[in-house]
C-alpha cells in the first residue's frame, strides 16, 4: 500500500471514529440492581447522566444496603456503556477493512 493511499484510509478511520464517539454521546443505556429499585442511566461514552432510586427501598437503618444497590447499578451501567461503545466500533474496523477493534481514548 502506498503512502498517500495508507494517510486517505487512516483520516476515514479517525473521521468514522469521531462520528461514532459523537453517536455514543447520544445513545444511553440502563443499569438496574434489587430488582429494578435502582437505577443508573449512563451515555455511550461512560458519563452517568441519572440514578433513581425507589422511596421504598430507602431505609435509614440500613444505608449500606443502599449503597450496595447504587455501585451494583453504576458498575452494570458502565459495563453496557463500555459493551455499547466496543460493539460501535467494531462496525468502524469492519466497515475499514480492519482486523480488530481500534483502541483509543477513553477505552474505545
Amino acid at each position: 500500500m502506498n503512502m498517500q493511499k495508507f494517510f486517505k484510509q487512516a483520516q476515514k478511520v479517525q473521521a468514522e471514529i469521531a462520528r461514532v464517539q459523537e453517536e455514543l454521546s447520544q445513545k444511553t443505556v440502563e443499569g438496574t440492581a434489587g430488582g429494578g429499585v435502582v437505577k443508573v442511566v449512563a451515555s455511550g461514552q461512560q458519563q452517568i447522566l441519572s440514578v433513581s432510586i425507589d422511596p421504598a427501598v430507602v431505609n435509614e437503618d440500613d444505608v449500606e444496603m443502599l449503597q450496595d444497590l447504587i455501585v451494583a447499578a453504576v458498575n452494570e451501567a458502565l459495563r453496557k456503556a463500555r459493551e455499547l461503545a466496543s460493539d460501535e466500533m467494531a462496525k468502524v474496523t469492519q466497515m475499514m477493512g480492519l482486523p480488530g477493534p481500534v483502541s483509543g481514548p477513553g477505552g474505545f
